[in-house]
């Protein structure tokens, strides 16, 4: 068998487990799989081993629940250039620009070979953002608008370059890279578990409980321990409440951007309610500290779960209000209706996911197709879809899954409280020092608020942790904002970012 079949829930692989096959093979896997939309690749990666290079790579089959591993691998000094698989299936294409920039290696028939993240240990040292090779376009009608990198207020670093005929997008390029932190090197630069997690946490401090599960999951699938149930829900929970509160908040700029003032203010308010919440759970209104490998220093309480309850009902509550004035705003409606529309099919292609997907019609959702955890246990989520792609659709994407998180959070507090209301710490306190199984890879796979995340961790034959390997949800849905502009007036511009509101720094790691 030229692959290895595993899912979600099953625990880490021995690297000798993982088939190595020819590139011609490989090749041909990969264009076979991809050309079906039930697969799509959750990470595709290099590292060296040795005197090779060996590429992994993730398939998931969504019809299934199956997660796909192959490999293949080159000499390290070996030059010669491989077949690109993006011409034939664009979703490969930052996986293979990541691969070229890092270690330079050449995919012949590559579209756009432009570096990805400038690293500080890029294999082109003379490639750097000054000498960014822009696209151009001639014409005498057309002209050039150049966003950024530095933006008003507080906003990481990122360089649009629109093309426009008068007022209308005719192309935007979008250069990220300005602040590589280099945080895949940091995790493998330390043994210390816990610095390990905080730096997990610091990936998107947007989504620091989404970022942190799914270390935390990779690292508890090098381990023989099982996580008990009950951390699940509390996983779930946190999850949720995360998702609640950034949606809230993207609802509210959008309103802002659309000069819907009393939607802002409302969604301002209901927003610090949810992080608010999570603080009086944990002590961060991020959610920093709460997840933990095997435990938790958090525990659900009786009365912290009751405090949740309340808050969350609240905020339902109100949250509805808001979203019934939106969606009876003829104001808005001209505003965010038919703009920013990206079909279902280049969704596809672009292998893109959460909510902006969704919107489009694809039914890309971790905790449907993967479910992991309390999602595949007690709460069978139903995947939230809009058909139209538009910004309207993202819009009525997030409104609808706010009110079904928070129906969520209510429900796994009810089985939490009576499975363990009477226990004050249900859960065990956070273990940072059971070894890891050594010459192995396992995977997190977690339904961010922003879609599906992914972390890779790879062991060397000591245990140690020798590569973690992130996939934000950004990654591909930057290039999905690109074309949602072209064609649209370059006012509109603000409101299609607002609609997708991606990560710099979960892209530029």
């Amino acid at each position: 068998m030229n692959y290895l079949v595993t899912d979600n829930t099953s625990g880490a692989v021995r690297l000798e487990e993982i088939p190595e096959v020819s590139y011609p093979t490989f090749y041909e896997l990969l264009r076979t799989w991809l050309t079906d939309e039930r697969y799509h690749v959750a990470h595709y990666f290099a590292l060296p081993s040795g005197d090779r290079m060996r590429f992994y790579c993730l398939v998931l089959d969504d019809a299934e629940s199956r997660v796909l591993i192959t490999s293949h691998a080159t000499g390290y000094y070996d030059d010669t250039a491989l077949p690109s698989l993006t011409a034939l299936h664009p979703q490969m294409h930052p996986f293979e620009r990541d691969i070229t920039e890092r270690y330079g290696i050449r995919f012949d028939g590559q579209p756009w070979p432009k570096p990805l993240r400038f690293p500080f240990d890029r294999y082109d040292r003379q490639s750097s953002m000054d000498n960014y090779p822009f696209y151009t376009m001639a014409g005498h009608s057309h002209h050039e608008v150049n966003v950024g990198p530095i933006h008003a207020g507080i906003i990481e670093p990122g360089a649009f370059r629109f093309i426009c005929n008068g007022e209308e997008v005719l192309h935007l390029e979008i250069a990220l890279g300005y602040q590589h932190r280099g945080v895949e090197a940091a995790f493998a630069a330390t043994d210390n578990r816990l610095r390990q997690m905080c730096l997990a946490e610091a990936v998107a401090g947007d989504s620091a409980v989404t970022h942190a599960t799914a270390f935390a999951e990779a690292i508890e699938k090098l381990t023989d321990r099982e996580r008990p149930a009950q951390l699940d829900r509390e996983r779930a929970v946190a999850l949720e409440l995360e998702r609640m509160a950034m949606q809230i908040a993207d609802t509210g700029a959008l309103s802002m951007d659309a000069g819907y003032q009393l939607g802002q203010v409302a969604c301002e308010a209901l927003r610090t309610m949810t992080i608010n919440t999570t603080q009086a759970w944990c002590g961060n209104r991020f959610g920093k500290g709460l997840i933990r490998p095997h435990g938790t220093n958090h525990p659900l309480t009786p009365a912290k779960s009751a405090m949740i309850r309340r808050n969350v009902a609240e905020i339902a509550r109100r949250y509805e209000e808001v979203r019934r004035d939106l969606e009876s705003s003829p104001t808005l409606l001209a505003r965010f209706e038919q703009c920013g529309i990206v079909p279902r099919e280049e969704m596809r292609r672009l292998g893109g996911v959460g909510q902006a997907a969704r919107a489009s019609g694809l039914a890309r959702d971790i905790r449907t197709t993967h479910p992991w955890g309390s999602y595949g246990k007690c709460l069978h989520h139903e995947t939230v879809v809009e058909q139209a792609g538009d910004v309207m659709a993202r819009l009525e994407v997030r409104c609808r899954e706010v009110l079904q998180s928070a129906r969520y959070v209510d429900r796994l507090l009810e089985i939490y409280e009576q499975k363990y209301g009477a226990l004050e710490n249900p859960c065990e306190v956070p273990d940072y020092t059971t070894s890891l199984t050594p010459s192995a890879l396992s995977f997190g796979l977690v339904e961010g608020w922003r879609g599906e995340t992914c972390h890779v961790v790879v062991t060397d034959a000591e245990g140690h942790l020798a590569a973690c390997r992130i996939k934000d949800p950004s990654l591909h849905n930057w290039l999905a904002l690109a074309l949602a502009v072209r064609g649209e007036g370059i006012s509109d511009f603000p409101i299609c970012n607002k609609s997708f509101n991606l990560s710099y720094c979960g892209h530029d790691l």
